[in-house]
Formats: structure tokens, sequence, C-alpha cells
């Protein structure tokens, strides 16, 4: 068995990469270890889903493992990863599962854990989960019968109280902002709209009819060609797109340009430090965000500090620094103050209070930061190691840099979710950038062909 935990839980083809047996084996050690220390009371779990056919089937799987396990199981149905945090925090549990392949095409899947009070786990108590599961230690415990076998509840007034959390967070009412939401028929498909309604906006929801097969399906934050010309279209003063588990926001202006995350970062630090709450004027990136967002902070003088790829690592530096703010370019942002993970909903609620407060457009706010171009190319691989690694890839990767100096950077890493090696490139202009990018995408292709 290769890694099981990517840099989001377990994820594959759902019934062939990730089958029920795997789901199954996988529920039974988290099970075990993230409740180990107290088994005064019988472990609770919560379980949620995003719109995926095959979520009814590894659902199943995975209650089945939970509840073999001597656990009680709080099923939440279709919801949004970070409502199920919520929920797993709200309901003092155990752990929570979120059955979500994220903004991956539906034929994936996968399994997000969360930890007592919803947070992300560690990669020490991912590994204790693997192991488990890799030497089939999960037969090995002893198996509760009768009365130790757990119970399943289902929880039908979930999402009221996940809206209700939601709305309440925000500062200033959305009276007056129409807005076009990209539900990218997944998860976020009831909750976004009646969020965004409840806060004031005047909705127009989009992709929000999800039937199990169209989540992501040329839509969502990955496809953002359909929102930008429903904005254009219905007169609207922004549009946000939501990914299939909608843990991220995107956002696009009322011309249709498109706002990333870098930039409703930099949007939010400022009213977030205007109000007094970015706590020690820091903000939280990776190092996939663009240098402009570096130098906009650095003139507003707010610290950034930069983690590795992955809203984990955002998260975990947030906890260890109690920071207030800190995400993804791709649209992952996290507020610790309001949730314990990267929440899309959240985030449009907050993105569109600060022009409702400042009484700017949305293109006037993002207009902090001078983005520089910069070129991300996905190359499929055969071997993600293989393909990042190669040395006629690192002595590209190291000409690069020494032609762009301090006018540029290059970043090259595989995916940790799909059989991709991630090329990007930033430079002073588009030509050059792509020109770069290109010349490494294709030693990465030579050194590892795709399957």
């Amino acid at each position: 068995m290769g890694r099981l935990f990517g840099t989001d839980g377990v994820r594959g083809r759902a019934n062939a990469d990730l089958t029920p047996e795997l789901a199954l084996a996988v529920a039974v050690a988290a099970a075990h270890t993230l409740a180990e220390s107290d088994r005064s009371h019988p472990p609770l779990a919560v379980v949620g889903r995003d719109t995926r056919a095959s979520g009814e089937m590894l659902e199943a799987a995975v209650v089945a493992g939970l509840t073999s396990a001597g656990a009680n199981v709080v099923r939440v149905g279709v919801l949004p990863t970070p409502a199920v945090a919520f929920l797993t925090a709200e309901a003092k549990a155990d752990l929570g599962v979120m059955l979500s392949a994220s903004h991956n095409p539906m034929p994936d899947n996968g399994i997000k854990l969360f930890a007592a009070g919803g947070h992300k786990l560690p990669d020490e108590i991912e590994m204790k989960i693997e192991a488990a599961v890799e030497t089939n230690a999960t037969t090995a415990w002893e198996r509760p019968i009768g009365a130790g076998v757990g119970r399943v509840h289902d929880l039908l007034d979930g999402a009221d109280h996940y809206v209700q959390h939601l709305v309440s967070s925000v500062g200033h009412r959305l009276d007056g902002i129409k807005v076009v939401v990209d539900c990218a028929n997944g998860a976020a498909a009831e909750v976004a709209p009646v969020a965004y309604r409840e806060a004031g906006a005047e909705v127009v929801a989009i992709h929000a009819e999800p039937d199990g097969l169209n989540i992501n399906d040329e839509c969502g934050s990955n496809h953002i060609e359909a929102l930008r010309a429903a904005v254009v279209e219905h007169g609207a003063h922004l549009g946000i797109a939501h990914d299939g588990d909608a843990d991220r926001c995107l956002a696009v202006t009322a011309d249709g340009d498109e706002i990333d995350g870098d930039q409703i970062m930099a949007i939010l630090a400022l009213a977030m430090r205007e109000a007094g709450t970015l706590t020690g004027d820091t903000l939280v990136a990776t190092v996939m965000s663009n240098l402009g967002l570096r130098l906009a902070m650095s003139a507003e003088g707010i610290r950034l500090v930069e983690t590795k790829v992955g809203d984990r690592y955002v998260l975990e530096e947030l906890r260890a620094s109690g920071l207030a703010l800190g995400g993804e370019q791709s649209g992952h942002i996290v507020m610790p103050a309001h949730a314990t993970t990267g929440d899309g909903v959240l985030t449009g609620l907050h993105l569109m209070s600060r022009m409702a407060a400042t009484g700017k457009s949305l293109a006037e706010l993002a207009d902090v930061i001078t983005r520089l171009p910069q070129v991300l190319i996905n190359v499929p691989v055969g071997d993600r190691a293989v393909g990042a690694a190669a040395p006629a890839v690192q002595a590209e990767v190291s000409r690069a840099e020494a032609e762009l100096g301090e006018t540029g950077r290059v970043l090259l890493r595989p995916s940790g979710t799909e059989p991709l090696v991630r090329v990007m490139v930033e430079a002073a202009t588009e030509r050059t950038a792509r020109q770069v990018a290109e010349r490494i995408a294709e030693q990465v292709r030579a050194a590892s062909p795709p399957a």
C-alpha cells in the first residue's frame, strides 16, 4: 500500500481505489485511534457527505465500521465539509467524517477526518490510522457485541444550525447586494443560497440541482466561465463560486473578472485589521500565493507567514501561533474565530459584508493587489515523486531560477491528491512565465510519462 492519506484525507476513484472495504477499515481505525484516550463512554462520530452518488455507498461502509467499533453515529446527510467540522464541535463528538473529493471529478470520492473540536488531523495521527489499516490491525481489536454495538441517529436540522452560525458571524448585513452563487451541484446547493439570503443579499443560484452525477461538472470554482456569464447577464454586483464540498470560495466582479483567494485574503486582512481582529497584524498563506500578495501586505504593514501547500498546514500555523486569518490562492480561507477549517460560504459572507460596509465594489476592494503574471501547468505523470525529483527536471528549475532572479519565482510540487506535478512560474510578463513553465513541464513529462 502506498501513502494512504494525501494533503486532504484519503482520496481515489470510488469503488476502485477507494472501496467500501477500505472505507470500513479507515473508519474502524479512526474510531479506535481518536477515541482511545477515553473509553468511559461510547465514542460519538458525526458523518456527512457531498452529493456524489458513491457517497451513499461509502457512507454505509463508514457507518458500519464506526458502529462495529462501538461508536455511536450521527448522520447529518449532505452538507459542506466545514458544516461537518462545525457540527462535530457542537456535538462534542470524538470524531467527524466527511465523504467528499472536494473539487475532483464525480468518479472520485474521499474520506476527510476531523478530531474532537472539528479540527483536521495532524500528520502523526494520520500515520497511526494508516498503520492500523495497512497492518490489518482493524481486525485485531475486540469487537463489541450486544448493547456495545454503536447506534445510528439522523440529525435533520444540522443545516439550520450551521446557517444560523454563519449568518451570526457577519458584522454588516448584505442588503442591496445582488450575488450569483455557483453551487457546483455539490454540498452548497441548499445552504449557500439560504445563508446569503438570510444575511440580506439578493441571490441568483446556478448549478444548484445535484443529481449525484453532475457535481463539479463544468461548474463551480474550477470552471468559472458560467459564473462570469451569469453575473453579467443578471447585472449582479458579484459572483461567488464554491467547489463540491464548499470549503472553497472564489469570486467574480460585476464585470466578470475573477477574484482569487489571494485577493480575498487581502481584502479580509485589511477589514480585520481595521476592526482590530487581525491578530499580530499577520496573515498566513502558502508558498503558492502570488508574489503580489506579499508585496501588497508589506506595503500595508501586514506580516505574511508562509506554509507548505494545503489548508491543513495553514490551519496548523494559525493554531500554533494564535493567528486570525489564513488561506490559499485556491480559495480555502480560514477564519479561526468562526470555523475550524476552510469555509467557502463563511468567506463569501464576509467578503460581501466588507463590500456593504465600505460601499465599494469588489473590483475596487481587490485593487489592493497588483498580481504578477502567474502560470500554473498541471502535468499528468505516472509517478509524482519521479516527475518532480528527476535530475533533468531539477536542472531545468535551477536554470529558470537563475534567469528570473528577483523578478519572479518557480514552484514545483507533486499534487497530494491527483497523479499530477504542478509547475508554477511567476515572472514580470506572462509570456516569460509561460515559456519557463512549458520548459519545465516538458522535462517533467519526459521524466515520468503518464500511465
